[in-house]
C-alpha cells in the first residue's frame, strides 16, 4: 500500500503539472493574440480564441513527464509486491487466495492493476494512473481494516475446480469494468469541458485539455467494457454449472445470482443501446458507471448484508 501511495502521489503531481502547463500556455497564447489584435487594429477575431489543446502522446512534454515514468514504475513494483503477498496467502491457505472478501479484495485489486498495465502497453492511459492507484488504495485499506480474516478451511460447496475458474474470470471481468468506469468518468468530465469551451466560457479543470477527446474516451470505454462483458457472461454460465454441481440446480434466485444477472443485464443494455440505438455521449457513460456501481454493490453490500447460499464473506 505504501508503494501504491507513492505511485498515486507521482500521478497526482503529473496532473498538477498538466494543469499548470495549460494555464501558462493559455496566458502565452492570450498575450500573443492581444499583440496581434492590437497591431491589426482589432480586425482579427479568431486569434483571440485560445487553442491550448494538447494531445497526450509521446510527442508532447506530457508523454515524457518524469512524474509519469515514476508513477508507472512504482505501480509495477507495487503490483509485484501485491502478487507476492497474494501468492503467499494462497500458500498459507493451501488453496487459491479468493475464498472470502479479504482474499477477493487482494486478488481483485491486483487484477485491476494487471489489466491497467496490460492495456497501457497498447494505449497510453497513464492519465488514469491517479484513479487506478487511488481505487486500489481505498479497496486494500477497507479490506485490511474491515474484511481481514484468518486462514480457514474451505466450506464443502467451495471445494471445487469451479472456484478457480468462476471466481478468477469474474475478477478479470471486474478489472475491465473498473477501467471502463474510469474512462467513462473522464469522458463525462471531458464532454462537459468541451461544451463549456464551445460556449466561450472559462474552464476550471484545465488539465482535461491534455487528455484525449470525449469521443476517444468513449470508444476506449466501450471496447474494454465489451471484453469485461464477455468475461462476465462466462462468469454467469460457469456459476450456473457450479451451482448444479454443488446444490443440484442451475438457478435458484439467490441474491448473489440475481445481482450477477442484473450486472449482466446493465452491461448488455449498455452495449446494445450504443451499438444499435445510437446512444452516444453522456448517456452511454452513465450506463457504464451504473454498471460498475452494481459490481461494487454486489461485492460489498450483497456479501455483507444479504444472506444466501453465496454468503462466503468470511466475516
Amino acid at each position: 500500500m505504501a508503494v501504491y501511495a507513492l505511485a498515486f502521489i507521482a500521478f497526482a503531481i503529473d496532473l498538477a503539472k498538466r494543469s499548470s502547463a495549460v494555464t501558462e500556455a493559455e496566458a502565452t497564447e492570450a498575450g500573443r493574440a492581444s499583440t496581434v489584435a492590437a497591431s491589426a487594429g482589432g480586425s482579427t477575431q479568431t486569434l483571440t480564441k485560445l487553442s491550448a489543446r494538447i494531445v497526450n502522446d509521446a510527442s508532447t512534454p506530457y508523454g515524457r513527464s518524469p512524474s509519469l515514468r515514476v508513477g508507472v514504475s512504482l505501480t509495477v513494483i507495487a503490483f509485484i509486491l501485491q502478487v507476492l503477498a497474494t501468492v503467499l496467502r494462497g500458500v498459507a491457505a493451501g488453496r487459491v487466495p479468493w475464498a472470502n472478501m479479504y482474499e477477493f479484495a487482494m486478488t481483485g485489486t491486483a487484477v485491476i492493476v494487471l489489466v491497467y498495465l496490460v492495456v497501457l502497453t497498447k494505449v497510453d492511459l497513464r492519465f488514469l494512473g491517479t484513479f487506478v492507484t487511488g481505487l486500489v488504495l481505498v479497496m486494500l485499506g477497507v479490506a485490511s481494516l474491515n474484511f481481514y480474516v484468518d486462514v480457514v478451511p474451505l466450506p464443502p460447496a467451495l471445494q471445487s475446480v469451479w472456484l478457480i475458474i468462476h471466481v478468477f474470470v469474474a475478477t478479470l471481468a471486474t478489472g475491465f469494468f473498473a477501467l471502463g468506469f474510469a474512462l467513462s468518468v473522464a469522458q463525462l468530465l471531458q464532454h462537459r469541458r468541451e461544451g463549456i469551451a464551445a460556449g466561450a466560457k472559462s474552464v476550471r479543470l484545465r488539465l482535461l485539455s491534455t487528455l484525449p477527446s470525449s469521443v476517444t474516451l468513449e470508444n476506449l470505454a466501450y471496447r474494454v467494457s465489451i471484453v469485461g462483458f464477455i468475461l462476465w457472461t462466462f462468469t454467469l454460465m460457469a456459476g450456473s454449472i457450479w451451482a448444479e454441481k454443488a446444490w443440484g440446480r442451475y438457478w435458484g434466485w439467490d441474491t448473489k445470482e440475481v445481482w450477477t444477472f442484473i450486472i449482466w443485464t446493465i452491461y448488455a443494455g449498455y452495449i446494445h443501446a450504443r451499438a444499435t440505438r445510437g446512444w452516444r455521449g453522456s448517456r452511454s457513460a452513465w450506463l457504464a458507471i451504473i454498471g460498475f456501481g452494481a459490481v461494487m454493490f454486489n461485492f460489498t453490500i450483497v456479501n455483507m448484508f444479504f444472506k444466501g447460499l453465496h454468503a462466503y464473506s468470511g466475516l
